[in-house]
């Protein structure tokens, strides 16, 4: 059996902005690239590909563990000199919605090349990608990466995040513009994430899919935290995304230990871009994406709770009585365990 090996290194620290769909991951993560050495955000779909190949059991660990290490490594020295960096104007990716697009653009114009190794051993750039629902599947990850990896784990209420959720779903199957893996059950077709439970899958409407897809990954996300809380305790933090829009200075602080970094002026305009602090947790910015994901403004003159209502009266137009259950104690248990004084508004 051949052993693949790759034991040098370019990228220093990879973070990982992860969580599920709709969790508020595209706002926290330009937030991240404002801050002293960290790069641009980006999306690393063959990264997530991996893990849930090795999820299936379709590639080996050491294949798995060679692969997130090569593509870390020629993401960061391809970064290093503006190759494979965001362009397009108008994407949340872009160099243009970046704290410091001028960086990127003075990149072009240097010498890169056999230049960029010692260029990344002086600067320290951490990487900045972020996931969909990956930490539930990282084990090859921090496996492959060890004390290089962080990941920051966006959780959200599952009524600010259902409508999107649901929207992936009719856009789901059939779709050449979806990148992720699926497999063959039953003669039918599913996505990877469904794997254990493919028949419950298969027998939901979109929105029953959307709520268990939340049950299903939220419960493997915090099976994984549990699992690596003695080995990599330092390398994983939860952010709610409520805390974090109300008042984000606290986990600001929790950020700059973990990745080793700082916030700079940079920092708070690119908070004040993202609207937070924000009044309310829906107080989000217009844009055509996020509008596109189910977003809307906030009602006037309505609470926290008043807003959750209507979101829940949205969805049990939709749901069966067993999905909307299962819905009822996965809010009742995120509001335990997060929200409690924020509800009191």
């Amino acid at each position: 059996m051949v052993k693949i090996i790759r034991n040098s290194f370019l990228a220093p620290k990879v973070v990982f902005v992860d969580g599920l769909w709709g969790c508020g991951k595209t706002m926290l993560s330009p937030i991240l690239s404002s801050m002293d050495r960290v790069e641009l955000l980006s999306y690393t779909y063959e990264l997530e590909n991996i893990c849930s190949l090795f999820y299936l059991k379709k590639i080996s660990k050491n294949g798995a563990e060679a692969m997130i290490k090569f593509i870390t490594d020629l993401k960061i020295y391809n970064t290093m000199m503006s190759r494979d960096v965001n362009f397009r104007p108008s994407d949340l990716s872009s160099v243009y919605n970046d704290a410091n697009p001028k960086r990127y653009f003075d990149r072009l114009n240097e010498k890169g090349d056999e230049l960029i190794p010692e260029k990344i051993l002086n600067e320290k750039p951490i990487l900045n990608i972020a996931t969909h629902n990956m930490l539930a599947f990282s084990d090859p990850i921090f496996s492959a990466l060890k004390d290089r990896a962080c990941f920051i784990d966006v959780v959200r209420h599952p009524l600010y995040m259902i409508k999107q959720i649901n929207l992936n779903m009719e856009r789901l199957m059939n779709n050449p513009r979806n990148f992720n893996l699926f497999f063959e059950f039953n003669k039918k077709t599913v996505p990877a994430f469904t794997y254990g439970w493919e028949k419950l899958f298969l027998n939901s409407n979109n929105m029953d899919k959307a709520i268990f897809y939340i049950q299903k990954i939220t419960e493997k996300a915090n099976e994984k935290k549990r699992k690596i809380k003695t080995k990599y305790k330092n390398q994983v933090l939860t952010v709610c995304f409520e805390h974090f829009v109300i008042n984000p200075n606290d986990y600001l602080k929790k950020i700059e230990q973990l990745l080793d970094t700082k916030t700079i002026n940079s920092t708070w305009d690119m908070l004040k871009k993202q609207n937070v602090p924000r009044k309310k947790f829906s107080d989000g910015i217009e844009l055509d994406i996020y509008k596109r994901c189910g977003w809307e403004k906030p009602k006037k003159n309505l609470t926290e709770l008043e807003e959750l209502v209507i979101r829940r009266d949205y969805v049990s137009m939709f749901a069966s009585s067993s999905a909307l259950k299962v819905l009822d104690n996965l809010c009742a248990s995120y509001e335990e365990k997060h929200m409690i004084n924020l509800l009191k508004i």
